[in-house]
């Protein structure tokens, strides 16, 4: 019961922040649509979320998390062990920023080479500079969530990154009235929320008697063990990163596919976000305790339910982003700048992207397993085939499917990832075994999933001509998706994928 209330906590939260993000892309891609100054923010808004895979919720977080649990559980010092994280942590980060400001172009370049010789170029390197000291307060922000998660207070934590969109939409409303530059405004709302974020989960721990003020860093032997952990994760990390560098560099030799990818990329992250992060967060610091406690029967539990509730939820999205990704995109986005060509791209994107969401998904669901045991290199060496596959059909594909060869290369990659951490995980014996709760529901959902789409399809053939008028298109997709929903919880009951008093349960929590 505990676990299922730090999921429903965490993805509470974040749907909160992926709806406020949507209102903000919706806001963007009005105004700015696909042109040179939103791919040119695009991409400089990812290059701290590219840093940030290693020091936030990346490497150093998943070797942190459970050193901290058990250091928790066995009373051994956890607050002085997390000052001299978060102390050294910051001395790094700040060396990072300072490199970064002067190698920027250096940087814009290694991720978009095809933008060389237009304004994007000029355009990213300025919006980069302003942008990436945004990677030091999220990195920070990122350890003293764990902090928390690992004390089982998930609020704060999960609450922080509605900061984030809430920044982004007053800087929209503010430049709008006050006729700022769009493009410097977006930029200095990157570092402003990365400040709010740091101190709002800072607070948060202070109260709860975790008070984890920086002093002089400095290389304890717990350290020492913490890198040494950490770095077969930031490799993994590093892998990771070249596979969106891959994307990224075959979408920059086609003029706004960056910003197509991008909002496709908004779509899909939406149940990867409230349903995969969820689960890896709250999973993480929980099979750490149980496994310290040699409980191998409860971990199996937690994961077999955890896998069950992101199958219940991620099924039945990435059919919808494989049914309807048209109508999703076209009412979500196509206003103003933003027109029927960008609706058509991002749609085919969208529904790319979907046949992984899946797989995206039960990554964050496999990937504690390891974590928790402190082991960080097999999925390094499973991210390397990873790699692999996302080059092979990336590059391969490019010449004849054009910008959508980095979404199926992303979307290969993510099966391929998941089947490599599915082979691994079976040398955890019991604690990785799938139950027989779990393997009869799971083509039970499928089944239900399927019926949902062609429920939805039905539902949004009809309502064609209302989700194209500028007046009822809101309106229809929100009668599909209901549409979605009723059918899906109906037949979930009849497959026997759930029980209508877990529904109620479901509701309640």
């Amino acid at each position: 019961m505990s676990i299922m209330r730090g999921f429903f906590t965490v993805g509470f939260w974040t749907l909160v922040s992926r709806v406020l993000g949507f209102c903000r892309d919706i806001f963007i891609a009005g105004t700015l649509g696909a042109t040179p100054v939103a791919e040119a923010f695009i991409l400089a808004f990812s290059l701290p979320n590219l840093f940030r895979r290693f020091f936030a919720e990346g490497a150093f977080n998943m070797a942190f998390v459970p050193m901290f649990s058990k250091k928790l559980a066995s009373g051994d010092s956890p607050v002085d062990f997390a000052r001299d994280a978060i102390s050294m942590l910051a001395f790094v980060l700040i060396v990072l920023n300072a490199i970064a400001m002067l190698a920027m172009p250096y940087l814009v370049w290694i991720m978009a080479s095809g933008f060389a010789g237009d304004e994007r170029f000029d355009l990213t390197v300025v919006f980069g500079r302003i942008a990436f000291p945004y990677i030091l307060f999220i990195s920070l922000a990122a350890l003293v969530s764990g902090v928390l998660n690992s004390t089982g207070r998930f609020v704060a934590s999960a609450a922080a990154p509605v900061l984030l969109n809430i920044c982004f939409l007053s800087g929209l409303f503010i430049a709008d009235w006050a006729d700022w530059n769009i493009g410097l405004t977006l930029a200095w709302s990157v570092p402003v929320a990365g400040v709010a974020q740091f101190a709002f989960v800072w607070v948060a721990a202070h109260r709860v008697g975790f008070t984890l003020v920086p002093r002089l860093p400095r290389m304890t032997p717990e350290l020492k063990r913490l890198a040494m952990i950490a770095a077969p994760a930031a490799l993994a990390g590093g892998v990771v990163q070249v596979n969106l560098l891959v994307g990224r560099q075959i979408a920059s030799y086609f003029e706004g596919a960056n910003a197509w990818l991008y909002y496709a990329d908004r779509l899909y992250q939406l149940p990867l976000g409230v349903v995969g992060i969820a689960v890896g967060i709250v999973l993480l610091p929980d099979l750490s305790r149980r496994l310290r406690l040699d409980d191998t029967d409860g971990a199996r539990e937690a994961f077999n339910r955890a896998a069950e509730f992101s199958l219940m939820l991620t099924i039945p999205s990435a059919v919808a982003l494989l049914v309807i990704p048209t109508a999703l995109v076209s009412v979500l986005f196509e206003r103003g700048a933003f027109g029927a060509s960008d609706t058509a791209a991002t749609a085919l994107a969208t529904a790319i992207y979907g046949l992984g969401l899946p797989a995206f998904v039960l990554q964050k669901l496999y990937q504690p397993l390891f974590f928790a045991r402190e082991d960080t290199k097999s999925p390094f060496y499973f991210a390397l085939v990873a790699l692999a596959v996302n080059a092979v059909i990336a590059i391969g594909l490019s010449p004849y499917v054009g910008f959508t060869a980095s979404a199926y290369g992303a979307t290969f990659a993510g099966w391929a990832m998941l089947a490599c951490l599915w082979w691994g995980s079976l040398k955890f014996g019991d604690a990785a075994r799938l139950d027989a709760k779990l393997r009869a529901k799971s083509w039970r959902i499928v089944l239900a999933s399927l019926m949902m789409g062609a429920a939805i399809w039905m539902t949004a053939t009809v309502l064609g001509p209302q989700l194209q008028a500028p007046g009822s298109r809101v309106l229809a997709l929100i009668v599909v998706l209901v549409a979605g929903i009723v059918s899906y919880g109906i037949a979930g009951c009849m497959a026997g994928a759930f029980t209508f008093s877990e529904l109620r349960r479901l509701i309640r929590r």
